[in-house]
């Protein structure tokens, strides 16, 4: 998903590259190649907010030795999707007369493709685009991938952590409980990973997905479903994700039934997690990320649930007492007018740092 937040994360990232005129008198949004991402006036304040709390200038994105805003800038988007943040951060750089070189890493590679179709038309019509470089790769494999191309540093680096809604609709492979696909919930080719959901589903124990569930999905009936898991399984496998959905409905008390989200949203959460290792990629991923951060350039993370933004905050609290500034003291949140449109982005949260110059 690209995230609502993109005309925040351009104006604290890219920071005075594009001046406050540019975003709130002219009027100038970001919109995700999906739908459109306007900002409601709580995101509005929370820019100006944000702002108060740090200064930057153009040479702020750039290495000590490149303090000329002439120099090419590099972006790594190690979320690349629908290419939404790289084509706004694009544009806004492309104001300023900013060259720019991008990574863009997806471990789909349906995105990929179209990725490499965006850009090539896109350097057609942007005279501020270097090299670009797509790779279908999860990004905790960034330090692998910048050592492949000769790459030593970036200047910016962005990780969005939710997931497209198109990504949802075509994969096929069960990540959404609206629909009855096969329960792989892989996001990379199927046969490199070691177990797929119905392996968990099927073969482990009680006690081995009831903490699965609880662990990664935080939801509160984990123990009754799982244990209605392995009375369902005791009849026939578990072969799609029409069948878990409604395994976890009869699982929970009526009145969870009837909440604000699904019954089973935390559960497919959990498994999906799991199946594709999220916390240890994110955890290695902006580690080595960080590691390969030119000082005086920024790293935003955008996570979706308190697991991921657990990680991101103690990670960047840690990097704060060595060399590296919080840029965002509190995470950025979606506001009213955002979170009606799309309702998705309420639980969006943005953080950045800063490599300090020292």
């Amino acid at each position: 998903m690209e995230s609502v937040h993109k005309a925040v994360l351009l104006h604290e990232v890219v920071g005075s590259l594009v001046s406050d005129t540019d975003f709130f008198h002219e009027g100038i949004t970001y919109p995700s190649t999906k739908r459109p991402c306007k900002l409601g006036n709580e995101t509005k304040e929370s820019m100006r907010e944000v702002r108060g709390l740090w200064q930057a200038s153009s040479r702020d994105m750039l290495c000590p030795h490149e303090k000329n805003p002439a120099n090419n800038i590099w972006y790594l988007d190690g979320t690349l999707g629908g290419c939404g943040h790289a084509l706004a951060i694009v544009k806004a750089l492309e104001a300023r007369n900013v060259p720019i070189s991008i990574i863009g890493l997806d471990r789909d590679k349906i995105a990929i493709e179209r990725a490499e179709k965006t850009f090539k038309e896109l350097k057609e019509k942007r005279t501020n685009i270097g090299k670009v470089i797509l790779e279908c790769e999860n990004y905790r494999n960034v330090d692998k991938v910048l050592e492949k191309h000769g790459i030593r540093e970036m200047n910016m680096i962005l990780l969005d952590l939710g997931f497209s809604s198109d990504e949802l609709e075509r994969s096929g492979r069960g990540f959404s409980f609206q629909k009855d696909e096969p329960l792989l919930m892989t996001m990379g080719e199927t046969v490199v990973y070691p177990f797929t959901a119905k392996d968990i589903l099927n073969r482990w124990t009680e006690e081995d997905i009831a903490n699965v569930i609880f662990g990664y999905g935080e939801e509160r009936f984990a123990r009754r479903i799982a244990r209605t898991i392995c009375e369902y399984r005791k009849k026939k496998l578990i072969e799609t994700s029409g069948e878990l959905c409604e395994i976890v409905r009869n699982s929970v008390p009526i009145f969870y039934r009837r909440g604000k989200i699904h019954p089973a949203t935390k559960t497919f959460q959990a498994l999906r997690i799991a199946v594709n290792d999220e916390l240890g990629s994110l955890k290695e991923g902006i580690m080595k990320g960080y590691a390969h951060l030119a000082k005086g350039g920024k790293m935003a993370v955008i996570s979706f649930h308190s697991l991921e933004d657990s990680i991101v905050k103690n990670f960047f609290k840690e990097k704060a007492k060595a060399d590296g500034a919080t840029i965002t003291k509190k995470p950025i949140v979606a506001g009213t007018q955002e979170v009606a449109e799309n309702p998705r982005s309420r639980s969006a949260k943005l953080r950045i740092i800063e490599k300090s110059f020292e």
